[in-house]
C-alpha cells in the first residue's frame, strides 16, 4: 500500500471614576458609530479555477480580502493545478497529511458514488487525462488499441481503490489519480458563502464559474434572478440564450453539461464527461443537468452524476437521494426539452 500522504483617597476613585466615566463614554460613541453604519451591496470579482467569480453582498464593508483569502486557502487544498497542493501532493504519492476541506471534499464524493453506482468517481482522473480533457493529453490510434488501453486504465480507477485514514489517503496502485474539478467550484461557493454568513451577511449571491449560492434579496430587495443557459447545438459561436430564468432566494444550485468542452475525433464527438463505468466519454441526449440541494458541493456532484447516467437514470437517483432536484435539458432531434424532476418546482422556490 502507498501513503498519498493601596492606598484608597479620595483622588484616586475620582480618578478611577472618571476613567470609568471615559471609557463609557468611549464605548457609547463606539455604539453609536457602529450602530449608524449603512450597510450596502459589494460587487467583488476575479479569476479563479481558471473560471471567473462574482459575488453580490450586503455588508458593512469590503470582504474582497477576505474573499481572496479564502479562495487560496482552498486552492492550496484542493487545486490540481497548483503543485503544493494537498490534492497534487496526493496525486504524486507524496506523504501527505488531508484537511478539512478535503475531507469534507471525500465525504461527499464517497456518498454520490454510492448513490450513482459509481457514474460519479473522483478517481477517474487517468480516464478524463487519457481523453485529453485533464493534465495531459495521449495520442490515440485504432479503435481497437483504444479499447485496450482503456481496459489497462481502469484497472487503477474505482473508489474501492482508495481509503482515507486518520487523514491519509492510501492507494492499492501508485498511478491511481484523484480529480476534484466536479466538486471544486461547488464547494467553493460553499466556502464563501459559509465566510459571508459568519461576517454577518444575509442578502448575498456567491456565483464560481456558473455554480451558485444565493441568500436573502438583491440590491432592488427582490429575490435573485439566475439564468440556466440554453445549450447550443448547432450554431457555434452564437450568442448565449437562456432557456429558463428562475427568481429564487436560498439556493444552492450547479450545472454541468456537454455542449461546450468537446471535440471531434474523426467522426466521432469525444465529450468531456467520461463514464467512469466503462472508461469513454458518455454519449446521450441530455446536453445540461442543472441541480439543488442542500450544498452547492453536492449539487455540482449530483450534476455530473446526472450526465454521466443520462436522462432515466439520472431522474431516478435525484429522486433517491432526497435533498435534491434537477432540471434536464434533453435533445430530442434538432430541438430541445427540459425534464424535471418531481421536486424541481418546489426547492427552487420559483416565485
Amino acid at each position: 500500500m502507498i501513503r498519498a500522504n493601596n492606598k484608597h483617597t479620595i483622588g484616586a476613585l475620582l480618578g478611577v471614576g472618571l476613567a470609568a466615566l471615559l471609557i463609557w463614554g468611549l464605548d457609547d460613541k463606539r455604539q453609536e458609530t457602529e450602530d449608524n453604519r449603512q450597510e450596502t451591496y459589494y460587487h467583488n470579482e476575479g479569476k479563479v479555477f481558471g473560471t471567473y467569480y462574482n459575488i453580490r453582498y450586503e455588508a458593512t464593508e469590503d470582504l474582497q480580502d477576505s474573499i481572496e483569502a479564502a479562495l487560496q486557502t482552498f486552492d492550496a487544498s484542493l487545486s490540481m493545478f497548483n503543485p503544493h497542493s494537498v490534492l497534487s501532493a496526493i496525486n504524486a504519492n507524496r506523504d501527505t497529511t488531508t484537511d478539512a476541506l478535503f475531507e469534507a471534499m471525500w465525504a461527499e464524493a464517497e456518498d454520490v458514488c454510492a448513490l450513482s453506482g459509481g457514474a460519479f468517481d473522483i478517481t477517474v482522473a487517468p480516464l478524463v487525462n487519457y481523453w485529453g480533457f485533464g493534465n495531459t493529453s495521449r495520442y490515440r490510434d485504432t479503435e481497437k488499441s483504444i479499447n485496450r488501453e482503456i481496459d489497462s486504465i481502469r484497472r487503477f480507477v474505482g473508489f474501492d481503490k482508495v481509503k482515507l485514514i486518520d487523514h491519509h489517503v492510501y492507494k492499492s496502485d501508485p498511478r491511481v489519480q484523484i480529480d476534484g474539478g466536479a466538486v471544486a467550484k461547488g464547494q467553493a461557493c460553499d466556502v464563501i458563502a459559509e465566510l459571508l454568513h459568519n461576517t454577518g451577511c444575509e442578502n448575498y449571491l456567491v456565483d464560481i464559474g456558473g455554480e451558485v449560492v444565493a441568500k436573502g434579496k438583491s440590491a432592488k430587495g427582490e429575490p435573485w434572478h439566475i439564468g440556466i443557459t440554453k445549450p447550443n447545438i448547432n450554431n457555434e459561436g452564437a450568442q448565449e440564450e437562456l432557456q429558463e430564468i428562475l427568481t429564487v432566494t436560498n439556493i444552492s444550485m450547479a450545472t454541468s453539461g456537454n455542449y461546450r468542452n468537446f471535440y471531434y475525433d474523426g467522426d466521432i464527438r469525444r465529450s468531456h464527461t467520461i463514464d467512469p463505468r466503462s472508461g469513454y466519454p458518455v454519449q446521450h441526449s441530455v446536453l445540461s443537468a442543472t441541480v439543488v440541494s442542500s450544498r452547492c458541493m453536492r449539487s455540482d456532484a449530483l450534476a455530473t452524476a446526472c450526465m454521466v447516467l443520462g436522462e432515466e437514470e439520472a431522474i431516478e437517483m435525484i429522486e433517491r437521494a432526497g435533498d435534491a432536484a434537477c432540471l434536464l435539458i434533453v435533445a430530442k432531434g434538432d430541438s430541445l426539452t427540459t425534464i424535471p424532476s418531481s421536486k424541481w418546482k418546489e426547492m427552487t422556490n420559483d416565485l
